[in-house]
């Protein structure tokens, strides 16, 4: 399973979302620092879910972090953001 599946698999789990989008942007991050060859290192997600209603953008971010933890302490460098709920 690529690690874009498991954040997909993740977010839909941990948050019912209405619409989730994983970018790969790893490629357009070649030569900086956390790119590994192969990709799957910068990853963009727009988020949008009932479950962020009631949370500060802070509140939103760490709990998008706590679920993708061992991603996060395995292989992915950077995630870019957009969360929002409905």
């Amino acid at each position: 399973m690529t690690y874009a599946e498991r954040i997909e698999q993740k977010l839909q789990a941990a948050f019912a979302p209405d619409h989730l989008e994983i970018i790969d942007e790893s490629e357009s991050h070649r030569g900086h620092g956390g790119y590994v060859e192969g990709g799957e290192t910068h990853f963009k997600v727009i988020i949008r879910a009932a479950a962020f209603n009631d949370m500060n953008r802070v509140a939103q971010q760490r709990a998008i972090y706590a679920a993708l933890k061992a991603e996060l302490d395995e292989r992915v460098h950077a995630l870019s953001l957009d969360v929002a709920g409905v």
